[in-house]
């Protein structure tokens, strides 16, 4: 089977859990027998391809072309919808103008002035861009889902969430393919020494940035005798990030983003992994965690209940409160062993290319 990925201009420039996902599926399929390419172009030559497999609903204005492209040539289309919303973060959280703004509007115009605002400011610019801004991101995300052959949601809740926003999704067939963990990396028994000054610290692996929400973690570590380490690449919130290091206590510690490959020694100096984000599909750091067995304390907002049951600790983003009772309670559990089964048992990315597969012989007609 020869396939294509495809995604968003931003997916490497601008990497995020859409690029880990893309570039895992890739892997694990390739090893399955399959021939795979990943493109961010627009409207490449498909004569080589069985079916295109798109990922990432959120950035229609590429999506929509790169699925106009494929029924322009016959092929069969499979979408990851990769669906987030993060409208009660920008509406409720979000400072500025841009939050202001966003308390008047519905998701749809709220991703709208978004895009406009990734045109001006870091001229991301194209003609997907120019039909978004025309037609409506609400009008692009719909002709995206008719178009499709199949959707691979990530989880059960992610496509129920995502029928309550958009009722064309509802009667569309779809395979749940979940987010995963590559256990020939997290694994605690072939990592090295952990790191020394930050053993059984409160880690949180993301991206600095408000829907991520580390400043209410910060608070919620003020006073308590553990250390926080915050790894992460700042975004363009950069007054978020200032924020963040001007309530910072001496603590906390701040180390930037690292290598993928050197993340596994912090999670295993870790006792507990905080993502107490406004929004989560699945928490691919939680995963990751989890895995190297660390507690965890997640957000209840999003899909992660499907992934994590009642092994992790959940906490209320918009609450200090909620997330330093949880940080206590997690810390002061036990390490429950069958939190790694669960992961190695369910989420793995063979798992994830098998009912990738399954999806793509539904696309093709051969099951």
């Amino acid at each position: 089977m020869n396939v294509i990925l495809q995604s968003r201009a931003t997916l490497f420039s601008v990497p995020g859990g859409d690029t880990v996902q893309i570039i895992k599926t890739a892997e694990a399929l390739r090893a399955k027998g399959c021939s795979v390419d990943i493109s961010i172009e627009l409207e490449p030559d498909l004569s080589r391809f069985d079916l295109v497999h798109l990922f990432n609903l959120t950035r229609p204005q590429e999506l929509h072309l790169q699925a106009m492209n494929a029924r322009r040539q016959n092929r069969r289309i499979v979408l990851s919808p990769i669906y987030v919303s993060y409208r009660e973060y920008e509406q409720n959280a979000r400072g500025g103008l841009f939050g202001a703004l966003a308390r008047h509007l519905d998701a749809g115009q709220i991703e709208y002035f978004k895009v406009l605002a990734r045109a001006v400011k870091n001229l991301e610019c194209s003609k997907g861009t120019l039909q978004l801004l025309v037609h409506g991101f609400t009008a692009l995300q719909n002709d995206i889902i008719d178009m499709a052959d199949i959707l691979l949601p990530n989880s059960e809740s992610e496509i129920r969430r995502a029928g309550r926003d958009m009722e064309r999704i509802r009667n569309k067939r779809h395979v749940v393919v979940p987010n995963a963990v590559d256990e020939n990396i997290f694994a605690p028994d072939l990592t090295g020494h952990p790191e020394g000054e930050y053993s059984d610290c409160v880690l949180c692996v993301a991206r600095i940035d408000g829907v991520k929400n580390q400043l209410n973690l910060v608070r919620a570590m003020k006073g308590l005798p553990w250390p926080l380490l915050l790894i992460g690449k700042p975004t363009n919130h950069r007054s978020f990030h200032e924020r963040i290091k001007k309530e910072a206590g001496p603590g906390v510690q701040l180390i930037g983003e690292i290598d993928n490959a050197e993340l596994p020694r912090y999670y295993k100096a870790a006792r507990v992994h905080v993502l107490a984000s406004w929004m989560e599909t699945t928490g691919l750091s939680s995963l990751e965690a989890g895995a190297m067995g660390c507690n965890l304390v997640i957000t209840d907002r999003g899909d992660t209940r499907d992934y994590f049951g009642d092994y992790a600790f959940y906490c209320e983003p918009d609450s200090v409160e909620s997330i330093r009772a949880a940080i206590i309670k997690a810390y002061d559990s036990p390490i429950d062993p069958r939190l790694r089964q669960h992961i190695l048992e369910n989420f793995t990315w063979e798992k994830a290319a098998e009912k990738t597969l399954e999806g793509y012989r539904i696309a093709l007609g051969k099951d």
